[in-house]
């Protein structure tokens, strides 16, 4: 029988980082266990998510329960069930949180959660080939495609604005369509 220091459950995200960690002492032995399959072939895709999201393979397909806000309804609440978890079912999607949420953990007695805390735990974490701080291995877009040119030009010429994004980067967003006047 095969005995280990720590069994970790569920190699989602979280369950995958802890058990790295753990294993990097070659001193511990470490268990990772996952109930779904080490991967689907759409989970390396973003559009991919609209085929995973339904799909029992690769989400465990749970709801909430019937509210009044939600006029009665059951929503889905999509986890994902392979290695990866959740995080290979989103489209690929990462965000950091809100700096007010960490902060407020932090003031409520949660030290080392302050955004300033866990900050550089996130960059420790995400890699940029280009300019500011954009999250988690994202690039420019490489190809040069003239549907491409046209958005962007479009997007220039548009109604802009910017915002500061959960991460704090700068981003510029197109206004909503304004209707015209008669």
């Amino acid at each position: 029988m095969q005995t280990y220091d720590y069994i970790v459950v569920g190699a989602g995200s979280a369950g995958a980082a802890v058990a790295n960690r753990l294993s990097a002492d070659p001193r511990n032995k470490v268990l990772l266990l996952e109930a779904g399959r080490a991967s689907h072939p759409w989970s390396f895709i973003p559009i991919g998510m609209a085929r995973l999201i339904t799909n029992p393979a690769a989400n465990w397909l749970y709801s909430s329960e019937p509210e009044a806000s939600t006029n009665g309804r059951r929503l889905p609440v999509p986890r994902g069930k392979l290695l990866g978890g959740s995080s290979s079912i989103n489209g690929m999607v990462f965000v950091r949180g809100q700096a007010q949420d960490f902060d407020t953990w932090a003031q409520v007695g949660n030290r080392g959660w302050s955004y300033t805390e866990v900050l550089p735990f996130f960059k420790r974490m995400e890699s940029y080939a280009g300019e500011g701080d954009v999250p988690f291995a994202a690039a420019r877009a490489r190809c040069a495609s003239p549907t491409r040119n046209r958005a962007i030009r479009f997007s220039r010429r548009s109604s802009r604005r910017q915002r500061k994004s959960a991460s704090g980067t700068t981003r510029i967003t197109t206004a909503p369509a304004r209707k015209a006047s008669r």
